[in-house]
């Protein structure tokens, strides 16, 4: 009886050890995964940085205004029909 004890405990712990080399495997793989993904990367350059930031910043200041000037648009129309 204690013999069997002995043996399902080493069992069990002979595959926590095993769980555990696995997920560290898994971890280290995972991480040189990152690691040559990230060395794929294609930084931009300053200028170009410089370049699409400012066109981004220009298109929302010009779709905000175009929005803006709708909503005046609509809202004296609306205004106007509600005075009839």
């Amino acid at each position: 009886m204690a013999d069997e004890k002995k043996k399902a405990a080493a069992d069990t712990s002979s595959a926590s050890k095993d769980k555990k080399s696995k997920n560290e495997k898994k971890k280290e793989s995972f991480f040189e995964g990152v690691k040559k993904e990230f060395r794929k990367i294609i930084w931009p350059t300053k200028d170009r940085l410089f370049r699409e930031s400012t066109a981004v910043v220009v298109c929302s200041v010009v779709l905000g205004a175009l929005i803006a000037l709708l909503d005046a648009i609509i809202k004296y129309g609306v205004d106007y029909l509600v005075k009839l």
